[in-house]
């Protein structure tokens, strides 16, 4: 039988589905087959919840999930198509300096991102670069679920903290990183970065909001404002496509 719309458990899950409610727990709720399977072997899965329909589909993870009705499962959804497979997840942020006292090689600092998917897919594209953590200042919350979503699990699989840019510009210059800020106008182009093996050495690479980019006070205190090559017409790239191009540039001088 399913829990009763009513059940304390459910209640404390959709409360998760706001910002201060996943602030006061600590905790947040992870979506769909593949954000599940990355927050159980992460260890990170306090409760979980499944219909029949997403038991009968994922046997293997809804082992041990209460079953909830469809409504149920559409009111601790924030996605359009709710996948049925919920998990109620331990958040663990740590501190700016925990991550530099564990000398890093490359950060991404992301400044009042506006897009969750886009969030998501940047906190992505850090994971599978080898980045040691994501830094967020302001803007959608990393834990929003489709942020979460859209990260396909890399939630689970590296630092995720928030802290002020100007607080984590400081202390990266401080831990010996080059802070490099990424603008339309910036003075440095990356493949010259590139060329000179500048990116070979511990990096933190700055990215603003789709709409505003950085601010200038940011991009100020950056040690470099760089700028991605436009071979053809395009205006501009994307904060997803631009934190790849950059984010790997470092990833391979590195390695």
């Amino acid at each position: 039988m399913p829990l009763s719309s009513a059940n304390a458990r459910l209640a404390a899950a959709r409360r998760l589905t706001r910002r201060q409610g996943r602030s006061d727990a600590g905790r947040f709720l992870a979506e769909g087959a593949q954000a599940v399977r990355e927050a159980l072997a992460a260890d990170a899965v306090l409760d979980l919840f499944a219909t029949a329909e997403a038991r009968e589909r994922h046997p293997d993870l809804a082992v041990n999930a209460a079953q909830i009705s469809a409504k149920d499962a559409a009111s601790l959804s924030e996605t359009v198509t709710p996948q049925g497979l919920v998990a109620v997840c331990q958040l663990f942020q740590p501190t700016l300096a925990e991550v530099l006292a564990a000398r890093p090689r490359l950060l991404a600092l992301l400044v009042e991102p506006n897009d969750p998917g886009n969030l998501g897919t940047v906190i992505r594209t850090a994971d599978a670069a080898g980045a040691d953590a994501v830094v967020v200042h302001g803007g959608v919350d990393a834990y929003n679920g489709k942020a979460v979503r859209a990260s396909a699990g890399s939630v689970f699989h590296l630092p995720i903290l928030d802290s002020s840019a100007m607080d984590a510009l400081v202390a990266a210059h401080a831990a010996g990183l080059r802070t490099l800020a990424t603008t339309g106008a910036g003075a440095c182009d990356l493949d010259e970065l590139i060329d000179a093996g500048v990116l070979a050495a511990p990096t933190m690479w700055l990215f603003g909001s789709e709409a505003h980019g950085l601010p200038r006070e940011v991009i100020d205190a950056a040690r470099d404002s760089v700028r991605v090559p436009l071979r053809g017409r395009a205006e501009s790239l994307n904060l997803a496509a631009a934190a790849a191009v950059c984010l790997y540039a470092s990833a391979r001088a590195q390695r």
